[in-house]
């Protein structure tokens, strides 16, 4: 386990996570917004960097694929 990956892809979704919640809450998109909650925790979960990168993808990838 590489712990400054899992910590720079933490960083990375969570800050990712931050933008999608702020744009989920501000244009009232739920998908936008539960994607961006999901991608700010999940990091504290998950320790290791490929299964971080290949979750917080399918997150980033929910509001192109579910319109709300």
């Amino acid at each position: 386990m590489d712990s400054t990956a899992t910590l720079l892809s933490g960083l990375v979704f969570g800050s990712i996570g931050v933008g999608y919640l702020i744009y989920g809450k501000k244009q009232q998109r739920q998908a936008a917004f539960f994607s961006g909650i999901a991608l700010i925790v999940y990091p504290y979960f998950i320790s290791d960097p490929w299964l971080l990168w290949a979750i917080g993808l399918g997150l980033m990838a929910v509001p192109k694929f579910w319109k709300s």
